[in-house]
């Protein structure tokens, strides 16, 4: 009996015999696999000794394997062009481009990246708190003294033991904790299984805020949309310490008098802040504020106002004749006597514009609108006299700026230039700015400004640039700006302001545009 040995191709030829009995037949089987199915059959049954017949078994065998070898073949490029190129087949993607880890031990829950970051932070917690007790005993070993001789008393020894020690190592057990954290679906060309900023930071209330909430019933809401995705801005992962600090908080406690820390958060791009649930701090002596016919002109009550963190204790402090004010910009806004006389007395400067004038280009036409710069909000105190609702847009850059806006009766909107106006297309009927937009401001964000400005103008509505100014070098690129949208010009006014500066104010109307 003789063999034929394997051919090695899937699917493969396994096994063939011959026999040759006393009877002088030949009878060949012969027996192969195929997609894991079996088959054994007789190819032919010949009588005799002829070669001839054995020649022609063996042309039928090499048929066989001729078309077997064209099956594998075209399954093959099938196989081949479903992993990627024509049918996108996940699984097979991953089995050609996955990068396996050489011991394949690393557990499917695990997001690397992240949790090495998370680690990282907490082995720095681990070292700052262990930097400060060393440096807490070592100050103990100098002083020598038992601790009932020592000036602490038993309520600052428990309040260092909490914010120093208690709270760190609670902080770093919670990152600990969360270091179990839910991997990428999928390893490439996938979409993600949930917002990877979560990953970033560590304090549980901000985790909470910024994954998404699925509605109750399982449909969707009145937005259209199946879940609410909350926002952040994208620097927040640039500022995560201070992000963190500002969202340490007990809930449903007060929230620490941190106004500040959120301002420099949102002027470094962390715009929009997440929501707090704490209670906001208000000063404990608030008193009822003046009626609209009186607070329009008149300083608030200082008790009204929390000085914390300002530099000034009380109103006549930020006057502009004191050098320790806190504030550099706009230094005489706290002084009513002076913003009285703005916008409604003639001056000699021919970049002074004044509010009647205004008013009489488009007589009742003019309704709301918006002050975007620095103020106390007097801009929309002689608009309200005219029946003209203005929103001012105010940070406070070292004085209460938008603490004054509201106890004068005014809308004050805390706006920072990073942000997106917040109004719809073509609804405002007048946008003016003072004091603001400078010669400081860099071109590019110029002009994305002002194109924010020209989507929420409507047609008709009125730009006044009040008092600009800048180099007299960089003059052209600036007047660029502003002509580039070919408003009308009703004013239009140059003025020097030093021997390099300018002063340049325009009135200017939003042409229709019709598509």
């Amino acid at each position: 009996m003789g063999k034929f040995m394997s051919l090695g191709v899937y699917p493969k030829f396994r096994k063939g015999s011959f026999c040759i009995s006393s009877g002088k037949e030949i009878e060949i089987f012969v027996e192969f696999e195929l997609a894991k199915w079996q088959f054994s059959f007789p190819l032919m049954h010949v009588l005799g000794d002829s070669l001839s017949g054995l020649t022609r078994i063996m042309g039928w065998l090499q048929l066989v394997l001729g078309g077997l070898v064209i099956i594998v073949s075209v399954s093959s490029l099938f196989r081949f062009y479903s992993a990627g190129f024509f049918l996108h087949n996940e699984d097979i993607c991953k089995h050609f481009y996955a990068v396996i880890p050489e011991n394949k031990v690393v557990d499917e829950g695990f997001d690397i990246i992240a949790l090495s970051d998370r680690i990282a932070e907490v082995l720095n917690k681990m070292d700052n708190l262990q930097e400060k007790l060393e440096l807490a005993v070592l100050q103990m070993e100098k002083k020598n003294e038992p601790l009932d001789k020592t000036n602490i008393t038993i309520l600052e020894h428990k309040k260092y033991l909490e914010q120093e020690v208690i709270r760190p190592l609670y902080n770093a057990h919670i990152a600990l904790r969360q270091i179990r954290l839910p991997k990428l679906e999928g390893l490439r060309n996938s979409t993600l299984k949930e917002n990877p900023l979560i990953n970033t930071f560590v304090n549980e209330e901000t985790r909470k805020y910024i994954t998404p909430k699925d509605n109750r019933v399982g449909k969707i809401n009145i937005y259209g949309t199946e879940k609410v995705l909350n926002t952040i801005g994208h620097s927040c992962v640039l500022s995560k310490s201070e992000l963190e600090k500002y969202m340490d908080y007990d809930i449903g406690s007060y929230c620490n008098d941190d106004w500040n820390l959120a301002q420099k958060l949102m002027l470094n791009g962390c715009d929009p802040l997440p929501r707090r649930r704490c209670l906001t701090r208000a000063s404990k002596v608030y008193q009822k504020p003046y009626p609209i016919n009186e607070s329009l002109w008149k300083i608030p009550d200082d008790r009204n106002v929390r000085w914390g963190n300002y530099q000034c204790r009380n109103f006549q402090c930020l006057s502009s004749k004191n050098p320790k004010r806190g504030y550099s910009k706009c230094t005489g806004c706290f002084e009513m006597e002076k913003e009285k006389l703005k916008w409604v007395t003639n001056s000699s400067l021919p970049v002074d514009i004044l509010i009647g004038d205004v008013l009489a280009i488009k007589p009742g036409e003019i309704r709301i609108g918006l002050d975007f710069g620095v103020s106390t909000g007097s801009f929309a105190a002689r608009m309200r006299e005219k029946n003209v609702t203005i929103i001012t847009t105010a940070l406070n850059l070292g004085a209460p700026f938008n603490e004054m806006i509201a106890l004068r009766g005014l809308i004050p909107l805390y706006l920072t230039l990073n942000q997106r106006l917040p109004f719809f297309d073509n609804t405002m009927d007048l946008i003016h700015t003072s004091g603001f937009l400078d010669g400081w401001i860099d071109l590019l964000l110029v002009d994305f400004i002002l194109f924010d400005w020209d989507r929420v103008l409507r047609p008709g509505g009125l730009l006044w640039i009040d008092r600009f100014f800048c180099k007299r070098k960089d003059l052209d690129d600036f007047m660029y700006m502003f002509l580039q949208f070919r408003y009308k010009k009703h004013k239009w006014a140059v003025s020097p302001k030093s021997k390099d500066e300018v002063y340049f104010s325009a009135l200017l109307e939003k042409p229709p545009r019709a598509i």
